[in-house]
């Protein structure tokens, strides 16, 4: 292993009224791929900061190597002071070479004279990446780098750094990203971090070994996890089980989504059934948008049924939220016509998350300061919803604005899911949110009875959560696949003529390997099998019953012992619920082979 040309020894860092960490080792070697990984709020970017040299520790020893160039990609950097895009990219002492930044910005598509005041957040993105790049890192340290930029966009950046011949660190939510670029982890969790030699596609199955190795410890001690440990660790290993099954029937409706298509190539979704038709949300038919003379939407013809999950993708400019908005009727179309079912009832969650009151507290934004919520119609306590979005209950009465970026996403989340609706609409949701979140927001989704609308760039999450994707080239086409984003991207190469060298060599999908042999279930396997979904829809039941009977706000005080015994029953049923749910899941498994 090469000498490391950058490290940091038992650092710690004192945040508030305690350490936010203590105690840990860190090094980077010349060519080293690390993601690091850890839940909002645990300290991922003050870590990058801490690197970068740009804050002190309170305690540790940094050493580098003399003359290596450390870079900070800032999550959100500050261009207050500057005048254009340009000013900021080569403003300062280390300010890069201007024909260097002018070459990536070019590259970029990002012009450098706008002004930086009305700058997109794309077009800022853009001037930071351009601005870290030009300025020839040995080391570069990347903090979110694909918020607000469009596919290709990320594609040319996932280029650019397969071919650079020094070292980063990047926070990302975007799995492909990293799966594509990473080749080592540092895991910051509770305080440590952990350091493994593979990249993010082998970091579930890693701490999947580091959370059962916790188990087996605190069992042989005879002590259980902290309470909050150990719901936060459950619900990892569970979400991640669980949403094993959840994919099996995102799959499962995806077939059925292009069965009710018409033949291959045309976009018009044809619907196989009268009960299908009555359950239409939104019927497009030959819809057309302009402006000026640039075509937008062409000739689009589609129906969107209820539980449809649609992704819309597409570069920047390429006419995504002008689509959305003729989809949810905000815009009117210049030809055809857009109907939306009667009975619509959306919520609609955007990028603007931080203009949620600071001063508020999180009970008062959740439940107007009292202890119960009113979720799609039952009422639940606020301590446990919280919990459902990934919150230790001491937050309760935390104000907004001490919160993360993520957490404030979180929040604003739960706010918007617990209000009844039957039509979700999400412009870039994952922005800010850690991969927990992210877990957890695919599930929410996954659960979801109403029909849901998604533009995103993140091409993991759509491959997770939607059934069509409605892909926009910047010509008026769109193309309509019954899929994810790699199916609309397979069908795009597919589509394409084949061109000379130059151009990035993609990895071709590799055949499915041969299925294993099935595995014969024993009598009690076979019996479990069978039954288990009934049983967890008789919980399902006597949860729902339980919660109903706890809404009433007089029963606390009314029979405190019934109150007390339906809040035990509740937990119980809950518990036993995900112990069927994933013990059904691992036969389905040995099922399926």
């Amino acid at each position: 292993m090469a000498a490391p040309i950058l490290a940091y020894e038992n650092l710690g860092l004192v945040q508030g009224s305690g350490w936010l960490f203590r105690g840990l080792d860190v090094h980077v070697g010349p060519r080293d791929r690390l993601a690091l990984i850890g839940r909002n709020g645990a300290g991922k970017t003050t870590l990058l900061k801490l690197i970068a040299g740009k804050i002190d520790a309170d305690e540790g020893r940094r050493t580098i190597q003399p003359g290596t160039r450390v870079i900070l990609l800032e999550q959100e950097p500050d261009l207050r002071t500057f005048a254009t895009l340009g000013d900021y990219v080569l403003g300062g002492d280390d300010a890069p070479l201007q024909y260097e930044a002018e070459a990536i910005a070019d590259q970029l598509g990002i012009d450098l004279s706008r002004e930086a005041a009305s700058a997109s957040g794309g077009e800022r993105r853009r001037a930071a990446i351009v601005r870290a790049l030009a300025q020839d890192p040995d080391v570069l340290l990347l903090d979110e780098p694909t918020n607000h930029l469009d596919i290709a966009a990320i594609d040319w950046l996932e280029e650019w750094l397969g071919r650079f011949r020094g070292a980063f660190i990047v926070i990302s939510h975007d799995r492909t990203f990293l799966t594509r670029l990473t080749k080592q982890t540092l895991w910051l969790d509770r305080g440590t971090v952990r350091r493994a030699e593979i990249g993010f596609g082998g970091f579930e199955a890693w701490t999947e070994q580091v959370y059962a190795e916790e188990q087996r410890n605190a069992e042989k001690l005879d002590a259980k996890l902290k309470l909050e440990e150990h719901w936060l660790l459950r619900g990892v290993t569970g979400r991640r089980k669980r949403n094993q099954g959840r994919l099996t029937k995102l799959f499962e409706m995806r077939e059925t989504r292009a069965a009710m298509m018409g033949p291959p190539g045309t976009a018009n979704l044809t619907i196989g059934s009268d009960d299908a038709r009555s359950k239409i949300v939104i019927d497009v038919k030959h819809v057309s948008k302009s402006f000026g003379d640039r075509p937008i939407i062409t000739d689009l013809n589609l129906r969107v049924s209820r539980r449809d999950r649609i992704g819309i993708v597409g570069q920047n400019g390429a006419g995504k939220t002008t689509l959305l908005k003729l989809l949810t009727g905000e815009l009117a179309p210049d030809s055809g016509t857009v109907k939306l079912a009667q009975n619509v009832e959306r919520i609609v969650i955007d990028q603007q998350r931080s203009k949620m009151a600071p001063d508020k507290t999180v009970r008062e934004v959740l439940a107007d300061g009292g202890d119960w919520i009113e979720v799609q119609g039952v009422k639940k306590h606020i301590i446990g919803y919280l919990k459902e979005f990934l919150f230790e209950p001491g937050l309760v009465d935390a104000q907004v604005g001490t919160l993360s970026g993520g957490e404030r996403s979180r929040l604003l989340l739960a706010r918007e899911f617990a209000r009844p609706s039957n039509l979700l609409v999400l412009d870039e949701p994952t922005n800010d949110l850690d991969l927990e979140t992210l877990d957890l927001l695919q599930e929410v989704i996954s659960d979801y009875d109403g029909t849901v609308l998604i533009v995103s760039h993140d091409r993991d999450f759509l491959d997770r959560t939607v059934t069509i994707t409605l892909g926009l080239d910047g010509s008026g086409t769109v193309d309509v696949v019954a899929g994810g984003y790699e199916d609309w991207e397979a069908k795009r190469k597919a589509a394409a003529p084949k061109r000379g060298g130059g151009n990035r060599k993609v990895q071709a999908t590799a055949p499915p390997p041969p299925p294993p042999p099935k595995v014969k279930l024993t009598y009690k396997d076979q019996r479990d099998y069978e039954t288990l979904p009934k049983r967890i829809e008789t919980l399902d039941a006597a949860i729902l019953r339980d919660e109903k009977a706890l809404a009433d706000p007089a029963l606390y005080s009314k029979d405190f012992a019934r109150f007390e015994m339906l809040t035990k029953a509740v937990e119980n049923a809950r518990a036993e619920k995900e112990a069927a749910e994933l013990r059904w899941l691992e036969l389905a498994e040995m099922v399926e082979g």
